[in-house]
């Protein structure tokens, strides 16, 4: 009976150590395995065995990480003071250099990336901000990614999600896009302008050498006005008919422009001429 039991004792043992020995990593995480304090390796995934009660293991995700930087007051080159948001995506590619190289692999990226975001939009102008930001993403993401590269730690992309402007800039910015939109306005106007005088142009010298085209284009006219209702009765008057008239005005204003102004002249009666009177012949 006391053998029963302590076969049964060593029986409950062994298990306990076989299942303080078994450790499960799923697919997407490393274990990170100490002995006795001693760095053995990363192994994973599925189930394997350590040595049972001197074994500590750290799991790491190796998914990818979406890191959202706090905003940050920022001063850009030209003295404009903004709040820049961004996000930082990054992976763990050295699980062993994760863990052993960095107390929190985590908080570290999210404060080197705060840093250097102020650093980078610090010695950049608004301008380029607002126009530019896909370069300034691909420089965030190699300056944090060179310091991350001893952690184990990829950083695949940094994006800037939000840029708060001042209300005074956004009100400098708004009457500058007007401004930008009036003047593209009045460009695009007077061109409009100058090729319809050209076109005009173009209308008056065909006029001027086919007469009859004149009369067409009132009778067009007429049709067009006829097409609406209203109570407008134009007469049609053709020019031939009183450019006789016209002539006749101007020659007068010619004439009396080369003789000069004369004042009216008062009219006196002429007294009739006296027969002449013929000798006496007796």
């Amino acid at each position: 009976m006391v053998v029963l039991i302590i076969v049964g004792i060593l029986v409950v043992i062994l298990i306990l150590l076989l299942l303080s020995a078994i450790r499960v990593v799923q697919q997407y995480e490393r274990g990170v395995i100490f002995v006795l304090g001693r760095l053995i390796g990363a192994k994973g995934p599925g189930i394997f065995l350590v040595p049972p009660f001197v074994t500590r293991m750290t799991k790491v995700d190796l998914r990818i990480v979406t890191l959202p930087v706090p905003p940050q007051e920022v001063i850009s080159r030209d003295n404009v003071t903004i709040k820049v948001s961004a996000v930082v995506y990054f992976y763990v590619v050295d699980p062993t250099s994760a863990v052993v190289n960095v107390m929190n692999f985590i908080q570290a990226t999210s404060q080197i990336g705060q840093t250097t975001l102020r650093n980078v939009l610090g010695q950049s102008e608004l301008d380029e901000l607002l126009s530019q930001r896909t370069k300034i993403n691909r420089e965030l993401q190699v300056i944090i990614d060179e310091h991350t590269e001893r952690w184990g730690v990829k950083v695949t992309a940094v994006e800037i999600k939000d840029i708060e402007l001042p209300s005074t800039m956004q009100r400098a910015m708004a009457k500058q896009a007007e401004a930008e939109r009036e003047k593209r306005a009045k460009i695009i106007h007077a061109e409009g302008e100058l090729q319809a005088s050209s076109q005009l142009a173009q209308a008056a010298n065909i006029i001027a050498s086919q007469p009859s085209t004149l009369q067409l284009r009132y009778l067009q006219t007429l049709t067009e006005i006829a097409v609406e209702k209203n109570s407008t009765i134009i007469f049609p008057l053709p020019l031939d008919l009183i450019e006789p008239f016209l002539q006749i005005a101007r020659n007068n204003v010619a004439a009396t422009a080369v003789d000069g102004y004369e004042g009216p002249t008062s009219t006196r009666p002429v007294p009739p001429a006296t027969p002449a009177q013929k000798p006496y012949q007796g």
